[in-house]
């Protein structure tokens, strides 16, 4: 064996190069000919591109680096670690088909079809790298999609007429556009007018909640308050939402009721339950969510609320983000949560019994300050108002009674005009007010003027404000 190095003390001559020669593209539209979409130089060659990497880093990429929808790795001449973002499944699929793989195996691996393996391949097979992302799922065409030149001609015609609504620009197309093209409707034509800005916006919802002059309730039963105190989870996991109704006046907690949702049906069942036991209130006070009130309904109306309104109760809103003017209520909830729910009952029988022990304690034995010290039942009083189910609706300086349909609209000269499905069933009274104008009430309530071509209530501003002549 030699140990004396023969090269020792020798120079080399420096060698002066130009460095690695970058690929122009017709040297890349010559490889991408040579080696087809689907071989391993392939894949390496789209690496290069995709990754940004040095060669000496892209050769030893491989499925073991993926994970999360990344590629982590570390440089080879620097140990400074990089990510690359990859489609982590579907590289792997079809990494290990390169590697020979069946494909009935790695379909059954990857739980999909080989239908589905094939069309995942086959892509990348022809598109490469790019053929591994997500696709748009957006139409490639749209069935009913507006010629663009009848978008363009009519922001054309609203910037010749600016004050001109839909409708009138609708009748110019009928006027301009040829017989053999169809005329796109009103909503259409003012949908196209949104969307390139030449519709003013409203400055918000009509009808926005903003709460209803307050009473002071200084006798029993002149204002109940009611209220949903939180929901929270039983013990058997399912979620309770105690119902809660007191008298404003002597604090009585007339109601505490476990209910599974607060959904219409069981709250107005409960209260039909309250009246026939306790009698009706002048007027209930809530707040504005379901179901006292409905946010996108006529005037927040609720089915619950207008049942209240036919049966001669006032409904009170407080002001939303001011629960302090339902201050005692809320003051009754922090007790009832100390002492009922923690912990809660094991299921909604066993949370019901905790209720009625509080009601019997809160109502019999605690003293209450605001009381001078008395407890509620010494204060409080049945009303003399008892429930007797619904009033009959008579509208006699109306011109006519119109019932609301189920799908909330009322019919007049063979019209349907939109009025509110919380209303339903309801009986309104109608009178022409003006030629072709009509006006449409509920109870000694106005709720608005509509006319038989817009087919639409155009409501008033204060419809709990305006009365009419007294009823009988």
């Amino acid at each position: 064996m030699i140990k004396t190095d023969l090269l020792g003390g020798l120079t080399f001559a420096k060698m002066k190069t130009k460095g690695h020669h970058p690929w122009e593209a017709w040297e890349c539209e010559q490889f991408e000919t040579y080696h087809a979409v689907g071989t391993r130089a392939r894949l390496a060659y789209e690496l290069l591109l995709q990754a940004s990497q040095s060669r000496c880093d892209v050769v030893r990429m491989g499925r073991q680096h993926v994970r999360n929808g990344q590629m982590s790795m570390r440089r080879q001449k620097t140990d400074v670690p990089f990510y690359v973002e990859v489609m982590e499944e579907r590289l792997r699929f079809v990494a290990r088909l390169l590697d020979g793989e069946a494909m009935t195996d790695v379909c059954r691996d990857f739980g999909v079809s080989r239908k589905t393996g094939y069309k995942i391949f086959d892509r990348y097979r022809e598109h490469g790298l790019a053929a591994l992302t997500d696709r748009s799922r957006r139409p490639v065409r749209y069935a009913n999609q507006l010629p663009e030149q009848v978008e363009g001609l009519i922001v054309r015609l609203k910037a010749e007429k600016p004050h001109w609504g839909a409708r009138k620009i609708r009748e110019l197309l009928v006027r301009r556009l040829d017989g053999d093209v169809r005329v796109p409707a009103k909503s259409t034509i003012h949908a196209v007018l949104d969307r390139h800005g030449l519709v003013k916006r409203g400055g918000g919802p009509r009808h926005r909640a903003r709460g209803t002059p307050l009473s002071a309730g200084t006798g029993p039963n002149d204002l109940w308050c009611a209220d949903f105190k939180g929901e929270f989870k039983l013990g058997n996991g399912r979620y309770c939402y105690p119902l809660t109704v007191t008298d404003h006046a002597s604090r009585f907690l007339l109601l505490c009721e476990a209910l599974d949702s607060t959904r219409e049906d069981p709250a107005c069942a409960a209260f039909e339950r309250l009246f026939r036991q306790r009698g009706l209130p002048l007027a209930i006070r809530s707040d504005n969510g379901v179901p006292f009130a409905s946010p996108n309904a006529l005037f927040n109306l609720s089915k619950l609320s207008v049942w209240w309104l036919r049966l001669g109760i006032a409904i009170e809103r407080i002001k939303p983000g001011h629960p302090q003017q339902n201050g005692r209520h809320e003051r009754m909830h922090l007790t009832l949560k100390k002492e009922t729910t923690r912990p809660p009952g094991s299921n909604s029988l066993q949370q019901q019994e905790r209720f009625e022990a509080f009601i019997r304690e809160f109502n019999t034995e605690r003293p209450h300050e605001a009381l001078d010290m008395k407890c509620p039942v010494e204060l409080y009083l049945a009303s003399p108002r008892p429930y007797d189910g619904l009033p009959e609706l008579n509208y006699p300086f109306h011109d006519r009674e119109v019932l609301v349909t189920a799908c909330g609209r009322l019919c007049l000269h063979r019209k349907r005009i939109n009025i509110s499905i919380v209303l339903a069933g309801q009986k309104l009274g109608v009178k022409e007010v003006d030629d072709g104008i009509w006006l449409a009430s509920f109870m000694h309530y106005d709720l608005g003027y509509f006319d038989l071509e817009q087919k639409t209530l155009q409501p008033l501003d204060n419809p709990f404000g305006t009365r009419l002549s007294p009823m009988s």
